[in-house]
């Protein structure tokens, strides 16, 4: 900064030294004078007049302009102070305390230094880096051998240092170099002093460094070990100040003695620029001033002494002239000042110091009744302690930190109390302050803490060790990483941030070394037990204070070993717990059970103070604390009603008893009321002694009971409106508790039980809230609402906005009336008391009450008054109530009472006329518009408009309610609406209770409100009026007293007389006059119809009825709900109606029967044509009246619905209108009214067939439907004109086939194919009967695949065919397709080029040549091939449901020499007894191989082919050898392929013999099992895939869950599609079984979604929720299928079930997955919403923000997407996760924006790098 000033002189000429000062704040360590040296010295230019007259820099001038080395005598003395300080400057010090690495110097004038350790000396320095380098530790000297406290040194300031505070650090140095700087080896004399380090240590002495260049200076081994001399042994780097003895060669050799003491002569050469300080000097007192002497010394220098250094005996004896001896302080080389010292202790020889002074360590205390002495202006003050101690307090130090400083203010105050600082043993004197601050501190030092103390103090920084905890400027504690919580902190930063305001205990200190740690443990800072500071405070069988025997302390555990746990406790205290005392059971491993830094409660079992050792247990502990609890304790149960007496007022309490067991309990001031104002009065008001009653304890626990006064909270307990543990706590819970905590993230509510629930900030208020101070106070009552709760951790959450909770009922009431009697029981507790007067009279004063006053004085502010009753009180009216009256002192007024505080002794009235009127009576329910008059925090006081009557009101209307501004709170002047509840309220002492709200601003009345008043009409009231309009639905009549009333549609005339399809409204003229009745009335916003409740009620909107027949006053008129009048009506019965209004988006119409009765009629049952859909509000008009019938009627939910087609059921037999819902191949599905639904089969559309008869269908079509009749809720419809119109149907081409019996063999008929399969073509004849072609009746071609058939018959192919065979039992009909039987062309075209099927002789003679071939062979052969074919034949007319099929398959491979020689196969003819179900493989191709199948014919045929093989065998035909060949080639040809297709793993097998081979390889593949199923399924054998289905489940492996689960699966569907319900119900018992139960559910309910089955998929849902209530999956699944059903209200309803039934951290994910289906399936824009309230709470769910912005992209617009982008790139989360954002950001523009829009977001990116790069710079 020196240099800035040369470089850069500030006002361009050279200021005064002095002025440049170092304007830099110095710690109090280094100065314990410390100020804002800046504010100082501004301040100082102002005040002090000498100032300007500085000495130094006359002194300079001096020197420069006579050229001598000589310096000017000062004009004032001061003390040296720290901002002259400067570098170069030489000083004596007193080595104060020597560390490793650092010497505390004290310096003159109360400073300290610091030397470092690298300024001692270059020789000791070059040492020390060389013993580190070698790494030989051993034989290094350190300071403590080379330094000693109380040695006096010659220093020198190296460096002045600005500490981390921002005050100065003097870092000195000792080297010689720079303290002798000065001299030359020229200049060196015999008897200088000169200070030196060691060298090196030679043989005869050694060799000091005095730091001269070319100088050599030896001190002789005999000089060391003198006799006078003490130096003992040197070593390198000691610190010396010999005297010169010799100088030889001209100052290049030197020689020393140990003299350390002479008197500096003139001779010597001594000038102002090489003086040193600690010479000895002759001097001559030159001046003597109130602060010092100026002195002459070495003939022409000029020297000062302060006050401080002048010999205190003497001080009164120096005067001009007189000699002295001096020592030189020090000596500022740039100004030439120069500070002497006369003390003794400097000026005799001895050279060393006291640093502790002879009264001992004093220092931080704080010492009272001191004298000021004297006041040294411009440096301090000296005080006289007690017992005629001195000590000096610097001028800082007179006066606060901030505030200007008066020394003579200070001087005049008889007695002072100071905080002695320091003690200084250059000065040897004490320092003290008078700060108050400094005075007030808890501890000044470390000494003055001691283990197992609270303090408070404030997170400096966090370390990988722990963190430093600063408890005031300069003292500091570290918590351990260990210590910073009761569990292991992952991740500390957190919870801490640097200046957080933290309670820690002080584990241990080290005040020598400045080394304190503390804890933040909180079992520890707020452990109540005895604290173990020493080991002799642990000893067993000690008694406490609290009278109780044996030692139990909260310990840490701080190691775990195998043989138990090592505990400490405070000041380095610790015990072993050994294995057999950790617990009641035994623990092998401790550390699985036990955690370093755990705190637990330990006792002591042995303790050995001597030896430091201690045996503890936690077994123990915990055993002594059950016992304690069985211990009798006083019945005191939570919720119950007490009595207590007052024992002790505590700072935040009431100590009681209970009465009359006399246990002990606590009442905290917060709970004396509900009202937070009222508790301090209470508090103020109670006295030690005093019963309170009405008491509840509100929680239990060992150490104490806690009894609340509150009255809602006593309620909440008394109706058992509590959770008596976590367990008890339900999401949705409603309790009632209290503020316990506020915090800057929410408030803790605490409950009853002790339960506490946390109130985030967001749920906390409706109302945007940014600081959560400003909403709740601590202690305040409020109603909670659980919305969380976390099982594990034990924790919930809650919720205190109003719209959330609902208050008990009358709350505003009852706590208005409470709150006023607990203030009138705390005026007669306070007027009872004797120690004041004026009590008495104010605590008989109530609000509204008139008082004769004189008026006292008159201000702008309001007036005050005096009365002769209330004396000392004072009576105040401000001047809102003094307005338009004219006051004079001494004047006589009337007042009214608005306000009375007791504590204060203040009335507050008012004298405004219009209060002191004569009071109006009022009426109950009665309006008011009123005038808020006074407030007092919790009270307002209203004075009602018109009436002069006051009254009092709470000023919060709900407990939770929240002012965030002014202007939300009541204020004195603000107008509200009130009603009158009760006109004189005996708890209001007469007041009345009202009911309020705010007002909107006045607006003017108009004539009938006014007239209408707060009049109104009753029920029954028989009234005059003239029709004012006429609408279709209602007639609007005013009333004879200005108001209007209305007439509904239904009530204008008799039922009976009106016609349908009329118009009764418009029988009534406008300006007719008419004679109403009042019916009901209705609200004046909605115009809801209101029910009747009281018969004095009355309706500001009359609902009136002009019907004769009740106009009548003799009859009996009885008021009818809606409910009633709803009850009444029948299903099925016929009602007039009026149409009111028709919805065109669900075209569906509403009716209303009654004023409060409202119907709906769905399309369906409005309309009996189709032409009339699409406009049927053509049809009714809005008045008209209608027939409708009654189709279902409900009051909860409320559902009235009607039909207004003369039908309101379903009937079969009868025709109805629908829509169609959904086309399939089979059919129609059709929704019919009244809720049914139904299907239209393929062959019910019409009487003659169509080659495509789904054509001309669409969905929404409406159509006329003929009910056949209905199965499981669904009903068989059909389009048959025959059906619909049978007067006009022609002749049906295509007649029903509604049974077998209906059905002739050999009968043509056409049908629609339904499938092709293997087993043949199946063609859907009705809607029941389906028959079936196998494939040798289907084509005359030969085909190998009945996939050929199925590419060239589609579904629904209109066929013509011929009935075959009936079999009624098994209801199979067997068809042809053949060309020969329908007389149609082939199914087939020719353009294929298939072969032939062989027929008849080509057959015949085939077979003939296959069997002599077989002859030829051998008889055997023959014979053998003979027999199995018999009992083929005979098995297959046996061959029943349950042929596994395993059988068929090795008896063919009998047969297999005769497959071989089947080139052709053979066409078959029907079997009479059915087709085995196995056997219709008849698709496939014969001629393959060895393993195929047999065709059924072939088994069929059997007799016939004996019979030819007979034949052939009499007349053998002979093959040529060619023939035989290409036979030959032929079959091999056939094996190989057929091997191929056995290899290839894709074919799927044609029938049940290929199913088998392949499941004995692989029995536990589930997808063989299924395609074997399916397999059987095409060929309808239901009963047969049922039994694969069981082998399946048996055969699979128990291992094998999934695919065991697949065929269960399977199952259902099976039993779904073709079993019953019953059926259906015992597969999916039998499957909850075996396998896990909630995919079997699930698989259940996908079926029945699938089927449209909706009602059984939702009663499963249902149960499944119930079931599997932990399950996320279940609720999504029920979710998904309630937004696929259009049920959103229901969906959303579940997401609330959902997230109670949850745990509260799958809640987030919940919700989200709604949002998603939400999107999917329901309404975006809630998904939106949803989404987007989530992320508001968890903004850093950057997955979540990823998922909505897929879902945006994909749903919403532009604007949106972008509008989401520009939110999440702002989050405050981890750059990486933003990168990643702004790369999806710039994709979606380069996808869908502007080479603008892309540059935008590119921008965007720059600035937020710019942004993170300049956070991270700062």
């Amino acid at each position: 900064m020196a240099s800035a000033e040369e470089d850069f002189p500030r006002g361009g000429t050279a200021k005064k030294p002095t002025e440049s000062k170092i304007v830099v704040q110095r710690s109090e360590v280094d100065n314990l004078f410390q100020s804002n040296e800046q504010a100082e010295t501004k301040k100082r230019k102002g005040w002090v007049k000498d100032d300007a007259k500085k000495p130094k820099k006359q002194k300079t001038a001096k020197g420069k302009d006579d050229g001598l080395s000589l310096n000017a005598a000062a004009k004032c003395v001061e003390i040296l102070h720290i901002k002259n300080v400067k570098e170069g400057m030489l000083m004596l010090g007193c080595v104060k305390e020597v560390a490793d690495f650092e010497v505390t110097v004290s310096l003159p004038c109360c400073m300290q230094g610091f030397l470092s350790i690298k300024n001692i000396s270059d020789s000791y320095t070059k040492l020390l880096s060389e013993q580190l380098e070698s790494d030989d530790t051993e034989d290094i000297c350190s300071l403590p051998h080379l330094f000693s406290p109380g040695m006096l040194i010659r220093c020198v300031v190296a460096k002045l240092d600005t500490a981390k505070g921002g005050s100065l650090s003097i870092q000195l140095s000792v080297n010689p170099k720079l303290v002798n700087k000065a001299l030359t080896s020229s200049s060196l004399k015999a008897g200088m002093i000169l200070s030196g380090c060691v060298e090196s240590v030679e043989d005869h002495g050694c060799i000091v460094d005095i730091g001269i260049n070319g100088s050599k200076a030896f001190l002789p081994m005999k000089e060391i070990k003198g006799e006078q001399n003490n130096l003992g042994e040197l070593k390198v780097g000691q610190y010396l100040t010999p005297k010169v003895e010799e100088v030889k060669n001209e100052g290049r050799m030197i020689r020393l003695s140990a003299i350390t003491q002479a008197c500096a002569e003139t001779e010597q050469g001594w000038n102002l620029t090489n003086l040193l300080p600690g010479l000895l000097v002759k001097a001559t007192v030159k001046k003597v001033t109130k602060h010092g002497l100026i002195l002459d010394f070495l003939s022409s220098f000029s020297g000062q002494v302060d006050f401080l250094h002048m010999e205190p005996e003497q001080a009164s004896k120096y005067t001009e002239g007189t000699e002295v001896q001096a020592c030189v302080l020090y000596v500022e080389p740039s100004t030439r000042l120069v500070g002497l010292s006369l003390r003794s202790y400097l000026v005799q020889p001895g050279g060393r110091l006291d640093t502790i002074p002879a009264g001992g360590d004093r220092i931080s205390e704080v010492v009272k009744d001191c004298t000021m002495t004297a006041v040294h202006h411009m440096s301090g003050a000296i005080l006289e302690l007690p017992g005629k101690t001195l000590a000096f307090v610097h001028r800082n130090h007179l006066k606060e930190f901030n505030e200007p400083g008066n020394e003579n203010k200070a001087l005049a105050k008889p007695e002072h109390t100071c905080r002695i600082l320091d003690f200084s043993p250059m000065d040897q004197i004490h320092f003290a302050s008078l700060r108050r601050s400094v005075i007030e501190r808890p501890f000044f030092r470390y000494h003055d803490l001691q283990a197992g103390k609270v303090v408070d103090g404030k997170v400096s920084v966090l370390l990988n060790h722990g963190m430093i905890v600063h408890l005031s400027d300069h003292i500091k504690g570290l918590v351990p990483r260990t210590h910073l919580s009761d569990i292991i902190l992952k991740n500390p930063e957190k919870k801490y941030t640097e200046g957080l305001k933290v309670k820690c205990r002080v584990l241990s200190v080290e005040a020598e070394n400045k080394k304190l740690y503390l804890t933040r443990k909180k079992a520890l800072v707020e452990s109540s037990l005895p604290l173990f500071l020493s080991y002799t405070d642990a000893r067993p069988g000690c008694v406490y204070t609290d009278a109780r025997p044996g030692c139990v302390s909260h310990g840490y555990i701080v190691s775990i070993k195998d043989f138990g746990c090592i505990v400490r406790f405070y000041n380095n205290v610790k015990g072993l717990v050994p294995l057999s005392e950790l617990s009641s059971e035994a623990i092998s491993n401790p550390e699985e059970v036990f955690y370093i830094g755990q705190v637990l409660k330990t006792k002591v079992l042995k303790c050995d103070p001597e030896k430091a050792k201690m045996l503890l247990s936690f077994k123990a502990a915990v055993e002594g604390e059950t016992e304690e609890a069985a211990k009798p304790q006083v019945d005191c149960e939570v919720g119950k009603r007490l009595e207590a007496k007052v024992l002790k007022k505590l700072i935040n309490g009431l100590e009681v008893v209970i009465l009359p067991d006399e246990a002990r309990a606590i009442l905290p001031t917060m709970h004396l009321s509900d009202l937070v104002s009222n508790c301090p009065l209470l508090w103020e008001s109670l006295q030690e002694g005093d019963n309170i009653s009405n008491l509840v304890c509100f929680s239990r626990n060992k150490q104490q009971i806690s009894l609340t006064k509150k009255p809602t909270v006593r309620w909440s307990l008394e109706e058992g409106q509590v959770a008596k543990d976590f367990s008890e706590i339900t999401v949705g819970m409603q309790l009632i508790g209290w503020v316990k905590n506020v915090m800057s993230y929410g408030v803790f509510v605490e409950f009853p039980y002790g339960l506490v629930g946390l109130s985030p900030k967001s749920a906390m208020t409706d109302k945007f809230l940014s600081d959560t101070a400003a909403a709740f106070q601590t202690g305040q009552t409020v109603i909670a609402k659980v919305t969380n709760l976390d099982e594990e951790k034990r924790r919930f959450l809650v919720t205190l906005k109003i719209s959330e909770v609902i208050p008990p009922e009358g709350d505003s009431v009852s706590r208005l009336i409470n709150g006023l009697q607990e203030r009138r029981v705390v005026a007669e507790m306070l007027a009872m008391r004797d120690n004041s007067e004026h009590c008495q009279p104010l605590a008989s004063l109530s609000v509204a009450e008139k008082l004769k006053l004189t008026v006292d004085t008159v201000k702008d502010s309001g007036a005050t008054f005096k009365s002769h009753d209330l004396v000392g009180v004072a009576i105040l009216a401000n001047k809102y109530h003094v307005m338009g009256v004219n006051l004079t002192p001494g004047q006589k007024v009337t007042a009214v009472v608005l306000h009375v505080d007791i504590l204060s002794a203040s009335v507050s009235v008012s004298i405004l006329p219009k209060l002191l009127e004569k009071k109006k009576s009022l009426n109950e329910g009665s309006k008011y518009t009123a005038m808020v008059q006074h407030i007092d925090k919790d009270f307002a006081v209203l004075s009602l408009d018109g009436t002069a009557q006051l009254t009092v009101i709470p000023t919060r209307s709900h407990l939770n309610e929240v002012f965030l501004s002014e202007s939300e709170r009541l204020k004195g002047g603000m107008i509200l609406a009130v009603e009158v509840i009760e006109p004189s309220c005996q708890e209001l002492q007469g007041l009345p209770l009202v009911s309020w709200q705010r007002t909107a601003p006045k607006r003017q009345r108009t004539t009938s409100e006014n007239q209408l008043g707060s009049k109104g009409h009753c029920f029954g009231k028989i009234l005059q009026g003239k029709v004012r309009t006429v609408k279709p639905t209602c007639i609007q009549v005013t009333l004879e007293d200005g108001s209007t009333g209305s007439v509904h549609v239904s009530q204008v005339m008799e039922v009976e007389k009106v016609c349908q399809g009329s118009f009764p409204t418009s029988s009534v003229k406008v300006g007719s006059e008419v004679t109403a009745r009042v019916i009901g009335g209705r609200e004046a916003s909605s115009h809801r119809f209101l029910p009747f409740s009281h018969p004095k009620y009355t309706y500001n909107i009359p609902e009136l009825t002009l019907i004769p027949s009740k106009l009548d006053e003799s009859v009996d008129f009885k008021p009818v709900t809606s409910k009633e009048k709803l009850n009444s009506y029948k299903v099925g019965e016929e009602i007039t109606s009026f149409v009111s209004k028709f919805h065109p988006e669900r075209k569906s119409l509403e009716v209303t029967t009654d004023p409060g009765v409202t119907g709906t009629v769905e399309l369906l049952a409005m309309i009996t044509n189709p032409k009339d859909a699409s406009h049927p509000e053509k049809m009714y008009k809005l008045g008209q009246a209608v027939r409708a019938k009654v189709v279902e009627m409900s009051s909860k939910p409320h559902r009235f619905v009607l039909s207004l087609t003369g039908v309101h059921k379903l009937e079969t037999g009868s025709v109805a209108l629908g829509i169609v819902t959904n086309i399939q191949p089979q059919g129609l599905m059709v929704k019919l009214p009244f809720g049914g639904v139904g299907t239209v089969a393929v062959t019910d559309l019409a009487d003659a067939y169509r080659p495509t008869p789904l054509d001309g269908y669409s969905k929404e079509q409406l159509l006329r439907c003929f009910l056949l009749g209905s199965e499981n809720g669904k009903w068989q419809l059909s389009l048959r004109p025959s059906r619909l119109n049978p007067q006009q149907a022609k002749s049906v081409k295509d007649p029903e086939a509604l049974s077998l019996d209906k059905l002739k063999a050999g009968q043509i008929i056409r049908g629609y194919i339904k499938s092709v399969g293997e087993q043949g073509v199946f063609i859907r004849l009705s809607r029941h009967i389906t028959g079936r072609a196998q494939l040798q009746q289907s084509t005359k071609y030969f085909v190998n695949n009945h996939t050929v058939l199925s590419k060239h018959l589609p579904p629904n192919t209109l066929l013509t065919t011929k009935i075959l065979s009936i079999d009624k039992e098994e209801e199979f009909v067997n068809l042809s397709l053949l060309p020969a039987d329908t007389g149609k062309p082939d199914v087939l075209p020719e353009s294929l080029n298939l072969p032939l099927r062989l027929i008849g002789e080509e057959k015949k003679k085939h077979d003939a040549e296959t069997k002599k071939r077989k002859l030829s062979e051998g008889k055997q052969e023959q014979a053998e091939s003979q027999v199995p074919k018999k009992k083929k034949k005979t098995k297959k007319a046996m061959a029943d449901e349950n042929d596994s099929g395993v059988e068929v398959y090795f008896r063919e491979e009998e047969d297999k020499e005769d497959e071989e020689e089947q080139p052709k196969p053979v066409p078959a003819k029907p079997s009479s007894a059915g087709p085995s179900r196995l056997q219709v493989g008849a698709g496939f191709s014969w001629d393959v191989g060895l393993n195929s199948l047999k065709p059924a014919a072939a088994a069929q045929d059997g007799d016939s082919s004996d019979g030819e093989d007979q034949d052939g065998s009499g007349k053998p035909q002979k093959k040529s050898r060619h023939e035989l060949e290409q036979e030959k080639k032929a079959a091999e040809k056939a094996l190989v392929q057929r091997e191929a297709e056995l290899m290839d793993p894709n074919l799927r097998p044609e029938d049940g013999a290929s199913f088998e081979r392949l499941l004995l390889a692989s029995p536990n593949s589930s997808l063989l099992w299924l395609q074997y199923m399916a397999h059987h399924l095409q060929a309808t054998q239901i009963e047969q895939a049922r039994a694969v289905a069981e082998r399946a489940l048996k055969t699979i492996s128990f291992r094998e869950e999934q695919e065991k689960l697949n065929v269960w699966v399977a199952l259902l569907n099976l039993e779904n599609m073709y079993g019953t319900a019953e059926t259906l119900k015992k597969v999916f018992e039998r499957a909850l079984q075996f396998c896990e139960p909630m995919p079997v559910y699930q698989q259940l309910a996908d079926i029945y979604a699938k089927c449209n089955k909706t009602k059984e998929a939702e009663g499963l849902y249902k149960t499944m929720v119930k079931r599997f209530r932990q399950n996320k999956a279940v609720w999504l699944s029920f979710g998904s299928f309630l937004l696929q059903q259009g049920q959103s209200d229901a969906a959303s309803a579940l997401l609330q079930r959902a997230l109670k039934s949850l745990p509260s951290k799958e809640s987030v994910d919940v919700i989200a997955k709604f949002a998603q289906l939400e999107f999917r399936y329901g309404d975006a824009e809630k998904g939106r919403t949803m989404l987007d309230k989530v992320l508001t709470s968890y903004p850093k769910r950057t997955d979540l923000w990823s998922v909505f912005i897929d879902l945006m992209v994909k749903h919403g617009s532009q604007k949106e997407v972008r509008a989401l982008f520009d939110r999440v790139i702002h989050l405050s989360v981890a750059v990486k996760k933003i990168k990643f954002f702004f790369k999806r950001y710039l994709e979606y523009e380069k996808k869908h924006g502007t080479p603008q829009s892309i540059q935008a977001v590119k921008e965007k990116a720059m600035e937020f790098v710019e942004a993170k790069g300049t956070e991270a710079a700062n």
